[in-house]
């Protein structure tokens, strides 16, 4: 497949690097010239400098015979032109924007991207996908990452085992034999800064951040046997008015749970717009990091704390500031994975990677066969993969034990007429059936070949 991505920046970088890992043939497109010689020289892909919405700048990076293009710059602007323009001088068939003007978004606007209009099949909004992501958190509090599959009946929890998790030193085959009706498969295992597939006859440790794939109905008795307790929080803490801010603050009074929420924002201007649009949050004007104001905000007695501002270093040390005064789950808002490695010194208890995300939610679009979900684990060190059986795919027909898997791969659930299932050995796979694959960034392009046909679905 040729992809053209605009945009050689943090989103753009990743899509480029599992595009380019597949075997597709990628060209990227910036402004800037040094971003396009380091991806150039790092990644397996084309470089072009120039403004993305210029023809002639398509033409330049083979827009003629594109399957595809990626706008993912900073403008909405450019990359609403760029899918204009590759749409009507070079019939792009699959063209995907990233857009970020909430008015862009609305609802009441959406007939704005038909074909006749501005041509852009799959609108991406970073925003929106990191408030998705910050309320999965909140659903699940006890889990440092989370994710919905198979239509929200299976949840990817990311959990962090401590010294009195009760199954620690048990190897995985003895929990399977322990837990016989629990639908839930550990498939991931971070140690010692390292991802790994674990085999039936490892162990878990203390330390260890384990992937499990588990049915929505027995997250809590998950959660419960790796030691985690579930609790509903009622008052909240937002750090941070903008998009995702507000987005956020707006989910929480419009949910079932109806928690009361306060909103600090130090931009007075914003703080004022973002008053307008809610209904009963608070709405406090100041610094996140100020002592005093988190006291005036009641920091002691709220569930949770969110930092989702643009500022990665106030998002952390907010989160630090409330957990020392006594809140007991904050969340903080990372852009910078390599800054990951500070949560447990902090005592932060979940991060949220827009990057991640939002590379997620544009990767659903991308992939071959019939895959329908994608969700980058980490720093896009793994994959877990929602995919359909197709009736001529490798896998149609076969037992999971008969399937050539790769090494850094695993089943974590099976879904046959809409009943969730625990892969066993013996379990065939057959047209129709939906499979969660947990997956090693190396071993995502294997996996994906198992599941593509003889026909072109994309």
């Amino acid at each position: 497949m040729k992809v053209i991505i605009c945009g050689a920046g943090q989103v753009g970088w990743q899509i480029a690097r599992h595009l380019s890992r597949e075997n597709n043939d990628v060209t990227v497109i910036d402004k800037d010239e040094s971003l396009v010689r380091r991806i150039s020289e790092v990644l397996d892909v084309s470089g072009v400098t120039g403004f993305a919405s210029y023809p002639d700048v398509l033409e330049r990076a083979g827009a003629k015979d594109a399957d595809m293009i990626v706008a993912a710059t900073f403008a909405d602007e450019v990359n609403m032109v760029t899918c204009q323009v590759a749409h009507s001088m070079f019939d792009i068939p699959r063209k995907i924007a990233r857009l970020r003007s909430q008015s862009y978004l609305d609802a009441i606007y959406s007939d704005l991207y038909r074909q006749d209009h501005m041509p852009i099949d799959v609108v991406i909004s970073p925003e929106r996908e990191v408030a998705k992501a910050a309320m999965r958190r909140l659903e699940v509090p006890a889990a440092f990452d989370t994710e919905r599959f198979l239509d929200g009946g299976a949840d990817l929890l990311g959990i962090s085992l401590s010294d009195d998790c009760p199954v620690i030193d048990t190897p995985l085959r003895q929990l399977t034999e322990l837990f016989s009706t629990l639908k839930a498969v550990v498939v991931g295992v971070q140690r010692n800064e390292k991802m790994f597939v674990p085999e039936t006859t490892d162990q878990l440790f203390p330390g260890d951040q384990i992937y499990v794939i588990s049915a929505n109905s027995d997250v809590p008795r998950t959660l419960e046997i790796f030691g985690k307790t579930q609790k509903k929080g009622e008052r909240a803490i937002v750090i941070g008015g903008g998009n995702v801010g507000l987005e956020v603050a707006q989910n929480l009074e419009k949910g079932e749970s109806r928690m009361r929420v306060k909103l600090i924002e130090r931009d007075r201007s914003i703080a004022e717009s973002a008053a307008d649009a809610l209904e009963r949050t608070i709405v406090l004007h100041g610094d996140g990091l100020d002592m005093e104001l988190l006291e005036e905000a009641n920091i002691e007695k709220t569930d949770v704390l969110l930092a989702v501002t643009d500022d990665d270093k106030t998002n952390l040390l907010s989160c630090a500031r409330a957990k020392a005064m006594g809140c007991p789950l904050v969340i903080a808002l990372v852009n910078d994975p390599s800054l990951a490695s500070l949560m447990g010194p902090l005592g932060i208890d979940a991060f949220i990677n827009p990057r991640t995300t939002t590379v997620s939610s544009i990767l659903r679009h991308i992939r071959h066969g019939r895959i329908r979900a994608v969700y980058s684990v980490g720093d896009a060190e793994a994959e877990v993969i929602e995919a359909q059986v197709m009736g001529t795919s490798a896998i149609a027909g076969k037992t999971i034990r008969d399937v050539d898997w790769p090494e850094g791969s695993k089943v974590g659930m099976v879904e046959k007429n809409g009943v969730l299932n625990v892969p066993r050995g013996d379990t065939k796979l057959e047209e129709g059936d939906t499979l969660v694959v947990f997956a090693l960034a190396a071993d995502v392009s294997r996996v994906e070949k198992l599941f593509q046909v003889s026909l072109d679905f994309f």
